[in-house]
């Protein structure tokens, strides 16, 4: 039977999971060390506890001075003190200049550095540190990194709501914090239902596929920074999903299933969801990916746990992961919505017979900055999600020809988001 429901836009989706989630969004929070918080997701402000750098500061080895004692190329001072980074030095006093290393602190009294390369060292003279000839007359402030240029004391350096990188991370450990709060991680449970699926290393019985999903979900749900609860294949049958359900809804968050959307006689997802808690099935007008299921799951305790179902191709399960999933985690976490940002970049390709849905092309980056395009687009070939390093934005029935502008998603910033 032909489904002919109106569709979706994916924008629409895509608000409506947004909305949904962040009624359910996650409230806890838990202190972490900063070493330990890569891919977690900010509960509350970060602000400097001092000024970066805390003092002005050379960015270069050399000799620290004051500009006005070298008039000319070959002025020579004697070297008063030696000022490696992590000691403070004396006041410098007039006619002199201090040997200073990379990060050393800038002497007061001095105000510019001369590069140790413009440089020649004398020894035998001034104060027992020798002296130096300086072939390269100075300008005011240069080479000096100063007091705060980089952060000011009190100002926000990281803000609610983002998840942390590694230079995140750098930049907390550079303003003092050792502890950072965070979002406790969302509880995601995830099956398959397809009495089709078996998994890798058992014989092959005929008629049966591998489990590809469960493996490629699990991986995207772990790089979001979830914590997984596998509960496996289940059997095509009404009773058996109903008891995954309770069983995911009772100490998760999300559920995510694969499989059983469609319309047919085997498709349990949506009777199943509807006698435990409620689900509407929509058609989103995206190739590939159209179907998919978003509801709730009640638990006895009171509580409920969100739904999504996905399509069961490899590759619509892939894309609408990386677009309805993806959004619904940030909106549990308080983080923002909507998509990344596309990259206008060149097609390598000739798309001349665009869908009448939005499609997201499979599509890796040249050496030449363009697009090439993976050859077969079936939503079944999971190889060009593995060949791809990025998806093409087609908007709907938009013809590409070779050279034309196009949108491009990079897998990247859609898995780590």
């Amino acid at each position: 039977m032909n489904d002919r429901r109106p569709m979706l836009s994916l924008e629409e989706a895509l608000a409506r999971l947004a909305a949904g989630a962040a009624a359910h969004a996650i409230s806890e929070t838990e202190l972490v060390s900063t070493f330990d918080a890569l891919g977690r997701v900010l509960a509350a402000d970060v602000h400097s506890a001092l000024d970066v750098p805390p003092a002005d500061n050379t960015s270069m080895d050399g000799y620290a001075l004051r500009a006005a004692d070298v008039a000319a190329p070959g002025a020579v001072l004697p070297v008063s003190q030696r000022i490696p980074a992590g000691h403070v030095g004396q006041a410098l006093q007039p006619g002199t200049a201090a040997r200073i290393f990379t990060g050393g602190q800038l002497p007061p009294g001095a105000d510019a550095v001369v590069l140790q390369e413009e440089c020649e060292a004398i020894a035998g003279m001034g104060m027992g540190l020798g002296g130096v000839r300086v072939n390269a007359v100075p300008v005011a402030g240069q080479w000096i990194r100063r007091r705060g240029e980089d952060v000011r004391q009190g100002a926000a350096v990281l803000t609610r709501g983002q998840r942390l990188r590694p230079q995140a991370l750098g930049l907390a450990a550079s303003v003092g914090a050792g502890l950072l709060s965070v979002r406790r991680r969302p509880r995601v449970a995830l099956f398959s239902t397809g009495d089709e699926l078996m998994m890798p290393g058992e014989p092959l019985r005929p008629g049966a596929i591998y489990n590809s999903n469960r493996f490629m979900l699990r991986g995207l749900l772990q790089a979001a920074g979830c914590e997984v609860s596998d509960l496996g294949i289940v059997p095509d049958r009404l009773d058996a999903t109903r008891a995954a359900l309770r069983q995911a809804a009772a100490a998760n968050d999300l559920i995510v299933t694969s499989g059983g959307v469609s319309a047919g006689e085997e498709d349990h997802l949506k009777p199943a969801a509807q006698a435990e808690g409620q689900v509407e099935d929509w058609q989103i007008a995206m190739k590939p990916g159209k179907p998919l299921a978003f509801g709730h799951i009640r638990h006895e305790a009171g509580s409920e746990a969100l739904l999504i179902g996905l399509p069961g191709n490899p590759v619509s399960s892939f894309v609408t992961c990386l677009l309805a999933v993806s959004t619904v985690l940030r909106a549990l976490q308080g983080m923002g919505s909507g998509l990344p940002a596309a990259l206008p970049l060149r097609a390598a390709f000739d798309w001349p017979r665009p869908d009448r849905r939005r499609e997201f092309l499979r599509v890796r980056l040249n050496a030449e900055g363009a697009l090439d395009l993976f050859p077969n687009q079936s939503s079944g070939v999971l190889t060009s999600t593995v060949w791809a390093d990025g998806l093409v934005d087609n908007p709907p029935g938009q013809a590409i020809a070779r050279g034309d502008a196009v949108r491009f998603l990079p897998l990247a910033e859609l898995i780590s988001r």
